[in-house]
């Protein structure tokens, strides 16, 4: 299955970051084969070091997102964040902390909503089109922020991330913060600089990140897709990521109903864990997919979680 992207947009979110001039968000628009009577559009982010291409890996074996959803009666909008591949990359990229990163895509998710409604993308006008939030690991970091401070979703459907952060990978002066929001924001980009002058680094391929991103029982194909939307690290917010708690009071600021993914061979902790980091809404739901590693469209669990995506979302409709 291959999904085609109906329309290619280019979405300006305005001076962010003073001195850097008009930014702008790339996305692909993927519509289904007929217009629903009552639209859903979800909203695609990807982790860290991926572009959105991650949401429509080409190779054969169904491991696309964006087709399989968009097959199943969805509009699937994909995004690259700012810095990230067709998206503007700023010169300090330093400062394109999760709070900048996700007031750029409310801007974007709200132009590309005005743009479905209004005919401009779908070829007719679509009328008021429901928005859920989708996003994997750093990009479900991102999407939790986006949505505790510009609350541009009806639902979210988080995969592969918790609150607990990745302790290992920080030095001795980034774990102080850890359980501290305030200082973490507040110390963030200075901690950026001095992990790496480069604020969009390649991540190095090591076989533990292998391990945990594909593992043995990863399809081939599927990871031979994965490395063709490989991007450099959006340094500043993946830092944030990893530090724990760091995130935890916008989580706790959602509303809405979740969809949580998990890999029982994760990164994020124990999956029965994390539903705790969002006390404010009342419809949670986890989905711990089997023999499966942190990017989880390589296992052939991801039938299982298109099919779980799509059933979920239609049901949050009538919920």
């Amino acid at each position: 299955m291959s999904a085609r992207a109906a329309a290619e947009r280019r979405i300006e979110v305005g001076e962010l970051i003073p001195g850097e001039g008009p930014l702008g968000i790339a996305a692909s628009v993927y519509l289904p084969p007929q217009p629903p009577p009552a639209p859903t559009a979800l909203y695609c982010l990807p982790g860290g070091a991926m572009s959105r291409g991650y949401f429509d890996l080409q190779a054969e074996g169904d491991f696309s997102f964006a087709a399989a959803l968009a097959a199943r009666g969805y509009i699937v909008v994909t995004l690259d964040p700012l810095g990230v591949g067709g998206s503007s990359r700023p010169r300090d990229g330093h400062e394109l902390t999760p709070q900048i990163l996700a007031r750029a895509n409310a801007i974007a998710v709200a132009a590309i909503q005005d743009q479905l409604a209004s005919g401009e993308l779908a070829g007719q006008p679509l009328g008021p089109v429901r928005a859920i939030g989708v996003g994997h690991s750093m990009g479900a970091m991102l999407t939790g922020v986006q949505q505790a401070h510009h609350a541009s979703y009806q639902a979210l459907m988080l995969f592969g991330f918790g609150t607990k952060g990745l302790v290992a990978a920080l030095s001795d002066e980034e774990k102080r913060h850890a359980g501290d929001p305030a200082g973490t924001l507040e110390n963030l980009v200075r901690l950026a600089r001095l992990r790496s002058v480069d604020p969009y680094p390649e991540v190095p391929r090591t076989q533990q990140g292998r391990e945990l991103f594909a593992g043995a029982t990863a399809d081939r194909r599927g990871v031979e897709a994965l490395n063709r939307v490989r991007a450099g690290l959006l340094l500043t917010a993946g830092l944030y990521s990893m530090i724990p708690g760091s995130v935890v009071p916008d989580c706790a600021r959602i509303k809405v109903p979740l969809l949580l993914a998990l890999g029982d061979r994760d990164m994020a902790g124990p999956p029965h864990e994390v539903p705790a980091s969002y006390p404010g809404s009342g419809d949670i739901t986890l989905l711990v997919l089997p023999s499966t590693g942190h990017a989880h469209f390589l296992f052939d669990s991801r039938h299982q979680l298109f099919e779980r995506a799509a059933s979920w979302c239609e049901a949050t409709r009538s919920g």
